[in-house]
């Protein structure tokens, strides 16, 4: 037998190696990438994402081996619909506006709510000491929000609206300033903001450490949905309908297990926003908040009605796709 030439050789390794990447490419995981806010009203993020820094993975032990979960923080919902319009993530938790606003843009082309996931968590909150208790009372007046065109930001914008103010997204009769989150309770301590328009745990920061007082509640409002791009139903559709199912699995858990849950959100929170959460603020913000895994169109409507009073949305959109079933 002739042996091979150490130049033969060289190039047979070559295809072994090649080979064997191939293969190694073949075999390697899915990776879907998944945003959050660190929000109690995220509760499910939340608890995924703690699972999945411990090695404990939901998602991962029920949609397979080889499928790895990737998660990404956002502060509110217009940055983390940019990010899933962009191709950069391929699900999210996020608010009801966003997501209609994302979905209006493209014509119902690239977003679709494929879950329901919180009711609940968020309010106005006043200065204890404003006298602030109606629209007109506002005028003047500077409110925060989480950031433009978020949820609470146009909820804002429709209640001023409504009351009779006059309202722009650059001005108007009352002044509303997007503003993340940790920054508002600074500022509110400092009397700079008169009010905020946030959620949980904010709203009861807002009460403990600032002696904020709760003007209005939307105790039974969507907060919290599934989303999807059309994309990753289009090109994963059964991961994506593995990752509902577990979705819906994990809400029935955190239902069942509420003292296990709340540590798991309380250390997640610690873990994402480096700042100490008490396990009495977690209890304090839980009462405020529903579990759902339900989302139905008539609901949205009223969302879109809010988003046309506050400018986001000039004509209303065919809600007949916004909802996409996975079962």
């Amino acid at each position: 037998m002739k042996r091979l030439s150490s130049t033969a050789l060289a190039f047979f390794s070559l295809l072994l190696g090649t080979g064997t990447f191939i293969a190694h490419t073949a075999l390697a995981a899915d990776t879907i990438r998944v945003g959050h806010f660190p929000n109690i009203t995220h509760v499910q993020g939340l608890v995924a994402q703690h699972l999945s820094r411990t090695g404990h993975g939901w998602f991962e032990e029920r949609l397979g081996k080889d499928v790895k979960i990737d998660w990404y923080v956002y502060n509110a919902g217009p940055g983390a619909m940019e990010a899933l319009l962009a191709g950069s993530i391929d699900l999210t938790y996020v608010g009801p506006s966003p997501t209609l606003n994302a979905y209006s843009k493209s014509n119902g082309e690239e977003i679709r709510i494929i879950a329901g996931a919180a009711t609940g968590g968020a309010a106005l909150v006043v200065q204890p000491d404003s006298g602030l208790k109606q629209p007109a009372d506002f005028r003047g007046k500077t409110i925060a929000t989480p950031q433009l065109g978020n949820t609470q930001d146009v909820a804002c914008r429709a209640w001023l609206a409504n009351g009779g103010l006059k309202i722009t997204q650059t001005g108007g009769e009352a002044f509303i300033v997007p503003t993340p989150n940790p920054d508002q309770l600074s500022l509110f301590q400092q009397k700079k903001l008169d009010a905020v328009w946030t959620v949980e745990p904010w709203v009861s920061r807002l009460e403990r450490d600032a002696g904020g007082k709760i003007l209005l509640e939307q105790p039974k409002d969507s907060i919290t949905v599934l989303v999807s791009s059309v994309k990753f139903l289009k090109t994963k559709r059964e991961l994506a309908r593995k990752f509902a199912q577990a979705h819906r699995e994990l809400t029935e858990w955190i239902l069942a297990h509420p003292a296990e849950a709340k540590q798991m959100v309380q250390q997640e929170l610690a873990a994402e926003t480096q700042a100490k959460v008490s396990a009495e603020l977690i209890a304090q913000a839980w009462t405020r908040i529903g579990l759902t895994t339900e989302a139905s169109p008539d609901e949205y409507r009223q969302f879109v009605a809010n988003a046309q009073r506050a400018g986001f949305i000039r004509t209303a959109p065919d809600l007949s796709r916004l909802i996409e079933r996975l079962n």
